[in-house]
């Protein structure tokens, strides 16, 4: 029995040394770094005066605070609920087998597929006020042109579309995988019922691919909340915060000048951790509520 619990323990001892070197570990020193007031001589040589929840109080009171807030809540559920919605109509769709529809389900992965800092690229080009394919097309249809990345009207929705459209292979394979693992079985006994495929959908799809849609719906929000490289390629969080959320305001807090404030930028990143944790336990006690 001892002989197998050390065997237990050294297969268990990578994976623990891990998660406190790369989880734990910059956890805390991030929540260390939130409660002093860190300059760049003291984050080197240490010794930085404790500050309490100062940093947090300061955050709070930023005039950037509110427009980051409302922007990353807007960012965050516009993004999810298209993503969601886009994913499970394609993944219904390719759903039914049909020629080349594995190819084409193949094609839709590309974007999950391509480096983020490609993808923010290619959108800035095709989002470009003067040389981008989405003026040209404006044009040629006899609309006026769109300031998209430059204007404070159209930047935030310019960075949510580039993200939906990256998000949604996402949701496809996993929607996809839950909509395989429905028996077959249960469609044939409810279209001998007479079920429309409207009724279908609502009355068999959707609640059994429930447990598959809360934990893509949770994926999708932790990762929504740190998305930082796309919105800061296509527009730095500007013009004028017009785009500014959360990550990129603790980006630009801490790295972004030449006098840091990790300490706010800390708290800011707290923040966002706070809002993850939440989703992660509303989704916890989605799944102990018993399923009748």
């Amino acid at each position: 029995m001892s002989r197998n619990r050390w065997t237990a323990w050294a297969f268990l001892a990578p994976v623990t040394l891990y998660l406190l070197a790369f989880y734990a570990y910059p956890l805390y020193r991030n929540v260390e770094l939130s409660l002093r007031r860190y300059t760049v001589r003291s984050f080197v040589s240490g010794g930085a005066p404790f500050a309490g929840l100062d940093n947090y109080r300061d955050v709070v009171t930023h005039p950037t605070f509110g427009p980051a807030l409302a922007h990353t809540a807007v960012f965050t559920a516009v993004s999810l609920l298209c993503q969601f919605t886009l994913g499970l109509a394609l993944a219904v769709f390719f759903h039914r087998h049909f020629p080349l529809s594995r190819t084409l389900r193949a094609l839709f992965l590309v974007p999950w597929l391509l480096p983020l800092i490609v993808s923010a690229s290619t959108w800035s080009w095709m989002l470009n006020s003067e040389a981008g394919v989405v003026n040209a097309a404006l044009g040629a249809v006899g609309l006026d042109p769109v300031n998209w990345l430059t204007s404070p009207r159209w930047s935030l929705l310019s960075v949510i579309i580039a993200n939906i459209w990256i998000g949604i292979p996402f949701n496809l394979v996993v929607l996809h995988s839950g909509l395989q693992a429905i028996p077959d079985d249960v469609y044939e006994a409810a279209a001998l019922d007479g079920a429309s495929g409207t009724q279908r959908f609502w009355r068999i799809t959707f609640p059994l691919l429930r447990p598959v849609s809360a934990i893509t719906l949770l994926l999708g929000l932790i990762y929504t909340l740190k998305v930082f490289d796309l919105v800061w390629i296509m527009t730095r969080g500007g013009p004028t915060d017009s785009s500014t959320t959360f990550a990129t305001w603790s980006y630009r807090l801490g790295f972004g000048s030449l006098l840091p404030e990790f300490g706010p930028g800390a708290a800011v990143g707290n923040l966002l951790i706070v809002a993850a944790l939440i989703g992660g336990l509303a989704y916890a006690r989605a799944q102990r509520r018993p399923r009748w």
